[in-house]
């Protein structure tokens, strides 16, 4: 592997940090001779993406329009649970609102509940606050910002709601604020997410549009607060924050209940598909969510490169090198070539 490319390639140590999965670039400098197409198991984003309606071309021509923000906004109440409209900030990807996030307490210790999402550690920093990690909530002390993901990535840990509102409700410092990341609530337990309880504290529920729906790169996500720290994030944002098309995909995504209902049995039948495949193989499953299960073997790294030199590329962590997470599959085509490279590999034996 050369120096370039490993510089590229996610074997920083953040878990879903810079540099992400996901960046088929680099898996090709890693593996010129793999064969294509790549297979990108190396993201927790939904194979099977919502059909893309047609839309207008006057979406591209002009400036999103403030009516259809509302129309989103008040999809997002309803899809989510938010107590109304003016409790939701649309904003181009969870990402961008991170830092935003960040700096709503002013610059104090920040709790990162690991392990976790690399960029959350980064946009508290960036936020001017001294970072510092935990394993679990009972160990937080006194932060003034602390923010974890609920389901957490790479595991799949759900934390308890009630623990999580009384966390909210009483922050460790007076304006101090609780982030929960949510991007993976699509496919967690009914009834768990924080969203409907947004005004009971000083809370801040983070929730991902591209993973479940399968268009991230139509760059799509919402907070949920308070009125008050809501309008301070949409004030942060500015005008225009969302495209036009990205408000009228949203939109409509959103309101197809039927869809969403059908999608979740779907990713739920196939993340079982998934752990046979794994488990026949030897490995074992530890974590995850509908979306990407985390398996433990001691030959990670063999494993990632006997993939990726497949063509198919996996996640792997050097914070524990016995870690690989895997998304799932989509087509048959897919499945199949993944099932022959783990064949393959447990032939080598």
């Amino acid at each position: 592997m050369s120096a370039s490319a490993a510089d590229m390639f996610p074997y920083s140590g953040e878990f879903d940090g810079a540099p992400h999965g996901g960046d088929l670039s680099a898996a090709r400098l890693l593996f010129p001779g793999a064969p294509e197409p790549f297979i990108d198991l190396s993201t927790g984003i939904n194979p099977y993406s919502y059909p893309l309606p047609r839309l207008p071309a006057e979406l591209f021509a002009r400036l999103p329009d403030s009516a259809a923000y509302a129309a989103l906004a008040a999809a997002a109440a309803r899809a989510y649970g938010a107590p109304s409209p003016d409790h939701v900030v649309a904003a181009p990807g969870t990402q961008i609102l991170l830092p935003l996030v960040a700096g709503l307490p002013a610059p104090t210790r920040a709790a990162i509940v690991t392990p976790t999402f690399g960029e959350f550690a980064r946009a508290a920093a960036l936020a001017g606050h001294s970072v510092t990690e935990v394993r679990e909530i009972g160990a937080l002390g006194k932060a003034g910002l602390v923010i974890l993901a609920n389901p957490n990535n790479p595991d799949g840990r759900l934390f308890d709601k009630e623990s999580l509102l009384a966390l909210g409700k009483n922050p460790g410092r007076r304006g101090g604020v609780l982030v929960v990341d949510e991007a993976f609530m699509d496919v967690g337990r009914p009834g768990e997410s924080l969203i409907p309880e947004v005004s009971s504290g000083n809370i801040v529920v983070l929730r991902s549009f591209g993973k479940f729906f399968g268009l991230a790169g139509l760059r799509l996500g919402f907070a949920f607060a308070a009125p008050p720290l809501a309008a301070r994030l949409a004030a942060a944002l500015g005008p225009w924050a969302v495209s036009g098309p990205a408000l009228a995909v949203g939109a409509k995504a959103l309101a197809d209940r039927a869809w969403i209902e059908k999608t979740r049995r779907r990713l739920s039948k196939a993340a079982r598909r998934l752990d046979a495949v794994l488990t026949d193989s030897g490995l074992d499953v530890i974590g995850g969510t509908a979306l990407f299960r985390l398996v433990r073997t001691r030959r990670a790294r063999e494993l990632f490169e006997h993939f990726g030199r497949a063509g198919i590329l996996v996640r792997i962590f050097s914070e524990n090198r016995t870690w690989l997470r895997f998304g799932l599959p989509g087509a048959e085509r897919d499945w199949r070539r993944l099932q022959i490279a783990m064949a393959a590999f447990r032939d080598k034996d």
